[in-house]
């Protein structure tokens, strides 16, 4: 039976579209593997590693009929990527074996039968289903993911927390030294949802989601949350535990504000970075009326100091802070300018966007 019959770059863009949770090692040898299941003309591919799982529906050609198997997912996508883009590929299958053809190369290639694919349970009782075009999805994880945690042992912070409720979509990310938080407004009302999605998740989602306007659908249960998109599928398990008050961490009535071109801010913390110590990130910020002085030192006895004007006539604070943490927060907002708000030298400050209530960054200050 010909199970699909299609050019390299259609056959490879569906495949990469599920593979990207797929371990090249894993202590079950079929979760390297993709389920692909043919019902009629149409094909569903699906992959999974006990945690996610990820299925996409494709209307890739070939002969009609009812056929499932499952077959090295990353092993199939190498050979695809070795044969040019144009050129027509066919699977075949024949005795345990599936057999994969383009131009006059051939290669065989050993199954594992489907019914041994453990596909993800899913959960019975889903909450109340809402959408938001996938390009503001996909920018709300981008404003916050880089705050979130690496294999911190308060797991709950590995991970992005969703909060829905009445018309507003939060996303909050902290590692405890900063924290972000970024918000939309949904088409819907929804009643309070509060979901931590695991970091791998976040990160394959951030693969997955394009550009375009196209709505993403989003349902929430107590241990998996689930999106669909494009003809995909995508549930997930989510990370148990309580994610701590965003609310109270989030400065408010801050006295001395300074509003600055972000890029010249950002090229300013990357100058003088470049003196900072390996294992101790630190700058200092003084802030005084009409200037900014970004400087930093390190065991060498280096130093780098670099000045910006300012348009600020509160009181003078002299600032330290981790210089890796102020140039994510930059780098992945998109506006022109930000704006900082500061207490004292012991507190946290609070970046934002001008006249946008939706971004907030809050970074703790450190000892210089």
């Amino acid at each position: 039976m010909i199970v699909l019959k299609a050019t390299q770059d259609k056959v490879l863009s569906v495949l990469q579209s599920v593979a990207g949770i797929v371990e090249r090692r894993h202590t079950l040898p079929i979760l390297a593997n993709v389920l692909i299941r043919k019902t009629g003309s149409q094909l569903q591919l699906t992959t999974s590693d006990l945690e996610i799982q990820i299925r996409t529906t494709a209307e890739l050609d070939g002969d009609t009929g009812n056929f499932t198997t499952t077959v090295g997912a990353r092993k199939l996508i190498d050979i695809l990527r070795s044969m040019p883009s144009d050129q027509t590929v066919s699977l075949e299958s024949a005795q345990n074996k599936l057999i994969l053809k383009g131009g006059k190369s051939r290669f065989t290639l050993q199954t594992l039968p489907a019914e041994d694919f453990p596909l993800v349970q899913e959960a019975a009782n889903f909450g109340p289903s809402f959408s938001v075009p996938q390009k503001v999805l996909k920018e709300l994880l981008n404003q916050v993911s880089f705050a979130m945690a690496v294999h911190d042992i308060r797991y709950y912070l590995n991970g992005i927390l969703f909060v829905a409720e009445g018309k507003q979509l939060s996303l909050v990310a902290t590692d405890g030294h900063r924290l972000a938080f970024s918000s939309a407004t949904l088409d819907v009302e929804v009643p309070r949802q509060e979901v931590i999605l695991p970091r791998k998740t976040v990160l394959e989602m951030q693969r997955l989601l394009s550009d375009k306007e196209g709505a993403i659908e989003m349902q929430f249960a107590g241990n998996q949350a689930k999106f669909s998109f494009e003809g995909m599928e995508f549930v997930t398990k989510l990370v148990e535990g309580k994610f701590p008050d965003y609310n109270r961490v989030i400065p408010k009535n801050h006295k001395n504000i300074i509003t600055l071109g972000r890029m010249p801010l950002l090229a300013s913390l990357q100058r003088t970075a470049i003196l900072t110590s390996e294992k101790f990130k630190g700058v200092r910020l003084n802030i005084e009326p009409g200037t900014l002085r970004v400087a930093s030192n390190n065991a060498e006895q280096e130093e780098a100091v670099d000045e910006l004007d300012i348009d600020y006539a509160g009181d003078a604070i002299e600032i330290g802070f981790n210089v890796t943490y102020l140039i994510d927060a930059l780098t992945n907002m998109e506006q022109d300018m930000v704006k900082i708000e500061l207490a004292d030298s012991n507190s946290s400050a609070l970046l934002t966007i001008p006249d946008d209530a939706a971004f907030k960054y809050v970074v703790m200050p450190m000892r210089i």
